[in-house]
């Protein structure tokens, strides 16, 4: 180990720069599909030793002096996010005639933003370098506060946070419920560095006892949840809400076609949906339709809502996505929204949802002004594009149930999780991922969708145009789910869909509470370092 890091601490030139791509894009193997976590040992392991040797000239000012640091970190990022946000080049190829001169900003030109977090995650870890445990706390703080701010800048998209490469499984996902994915995420990054230690001494013993005890408190919280800590009483089998999830799996670019092609989409969902339970089980109570799913604006089509009525029986309830029109009275455009619609049997809209936080350049575009001059314009052919909800509320169901909407990539953000969420009996997420191909994309949206069922604490419904749509309890568990591709319906149950497992912790502060050791560690091992002391 002492050979190999000497060798890494000492590359130069181009290999050191191929080295650090290298080493993030195999951090990307610890993310679903793959959930190969071990991957992300041996790219933090290259990552710390190439920070060791990313020196600069004693005579540099600061910015100089952190310049060899911020591009080993942002080299790092750029392989990471390459390698694991590839597949968003797929949305731009269902319109390839009209988008596909924006592959490369897509496929290089996102991940080349990002890794500027990564870069500067480590140019301030390198602040607090020193040579030994130390070092790996403040690349641990470096990277937590990174991936804070990567989640609320500009809007933010902290899609893959390096703390789901430590949650691949329920077991690793139940510390969330506690610290939160970014307080996850911050101590991942210590655990993962830690055999860096070995390599060069200094520090070792201490360091590696502290990262096993993180991973042994990390899975020994994980089983205490899943086996040992009391559940709520499921409720009696004839009170628990059947819920079907349809998933029809609509090529994306047939959603673009013609009334012929919607009216047969329209069916196709009406059809999965009123097929009898199989294998003799209930009628469903609830069923699910998935984001836009209905491919025109309902409330200008009655027969549409005919068609809900006679699919539906009186006691049933559909839930479904849509584009939800809304007149601004005479000379003022009209407005869209992404939209979740509850419909009863008789076919009446009983309750509705508009998405609050939308996805720049595919429902909204950013300095539209300028950049509709430019002649660059939405992914989703809207016109003026979607407009954003002020605030979200609750979906209120017939028989009590209340369910916390989330729209798409909306359930990707932690921070989302807050106001009226208290008072909800689960998390309800519809999306359309047919938008990303058979790709790792959907399956990484859906692994960071059962990690916020665990932090909140409530089941989760999810329903996906062609997957992956499931209905997972609160630790992460999947219930029952259809997986990516495949088309039809499936009917289950959560036996405690009307309650968590237990309190919601304050996340931000405890996230706080862990970047404050962490530095307060590296500044005790900087100061060691200085002093000669360490």
């Amino acid at each position: 180990m002492e050979r190999l890091a000497d060798r890494v601490i000492l590359v130069w030139g181009v290999k050191r720069s191929l080295l650090a791509v290298a080493a993030g894009a195999f951090a990307v193997l610890a993310l679903p599909p793959f959930g190969f976590f071990a991957a992300m040992f041996l790219s933090f392991t290259l990552l710390v030793w190439l920070i060791d040797g990313a020196a600069a000239s004693p005579e540099s000012g600061l910015i100089g002096r952190l310049w060899p640091a911020f591009a080993v970190g942002w080299l790092f990022g750029f392989g990471y996010f390459v390698a694991g946000l590839w597949w968003l080049g797929h949305a731009l190829l269902v319109d390839s005639e009209e988008f596909a001169w924006a592959l490369p900003l897509a496929i290089l030109g996102l991940p080349a933003g990002l890794a500027i977090f990564y870069g500067l995650a480590v140019a301030l870890a390198r602040i607090f370098w020193s040579d030994g445990m130390g070092r790996i706390a403040a690349l641990a703080a470096g990277f937590g506060l990174m991936e804070w701010l990567r989640s609320v800048i500009l809007t933010g998209f902290p899609w893959n946070a390096i703390g789901y490469g430590l949650m691949p499984v329920p077991l690793m996902m139940q510390s969330a419920h506690v610290i939160g994915a970014m307080g996850v995420t911050a101590l991942a990054v210590f655990v993962f560095s830690a055999p860096a230690l070995v390599g060069t001494r200094q520090g070792a013993r201490t360091g590696i006892a502290l990262a096993v005890l993180l991973f042994a408190a990390h899975l020994g919280y994980g089983a205490y949840a899943l086996y040992l800590a009391p559940r709520p009483a499921p409720l009696p089998e004839d009170k628990r809400p059947v819920v079907r999830l349809v998933q029809p799996a609509i090529d994306q670019a047939a959603k673009m076609d013609n009334d012929a092609d919607r009216n047969a989409i329209f069916e196709t969902h009406l059809k999965l949906s009123a097929e009898a339970p199989r294998n003799g089980g209930r009628k469903p109570n609830i069923i699910v339709w998935p984001e836009t799913s209905i491919p025109f604006i309902l409330t200008d089509n009655q027969d549409a809502l005919t068609r809900i009525a006679d699919t539906l029986d009186d006691d049933q309830i559909l839930i479904a996505g849509a584009v939800r029109a809304e007149e601004m009275g005479p000379g003022t455009p009209v407005r869209y929204y992404n939209s979740i619609y509850v419909i009863d049997g008789r076919g009446q809209i009983i309750a509705a949802s508009d998405k609050v936080h939308l996805v720049p350049f595919g429902e909204y575009l950013p300095f539209e002004d300028l950049l509709t001059e430019l002649g660059i314009q939405n992914v989703v052919e809207i016109p003026g594009g979607f407009s954003a909800a002020a605030s979200r509320h609750l979906l209120a169901l017939p028989g009590g149930l209340n369910l916390y909407p989330l729209i798409c990539y909306e359930i990707i953000f932690p921070d989302e999780m807050t106001g009226d969420i208290k008072d909800a009996n689960a998390l309800l997420n519809l999306t359309n991922d047919a938008w990303f191909g058979m790709t790792p994309g959907p399956y990484q949206h859906f692994l960071q969708a059962r990690v916020r069922a665990v932090e909140t604490g409530l089941p989760l419904i999810r329903d996906a145009n062609s997957g992956i749509s499931a209905l997972v309890n609160a630790h992460g568990e999947i219930i029952a789910g259809l997986d990516l591709g495949e088309t039809g319906f499936i009917d289950a149950t959560v036996d405690s869909l009307s309650d968590g497992f237990g309190t919601t912790y304050p996340h931000q502060t405890y996230f706080w509470l862990t970047e404050a050791l962490l530095i307060l560690i590296a500044l005790i091992s900087r100061g060691g370092f200085i002093l000669g002391l360490n």
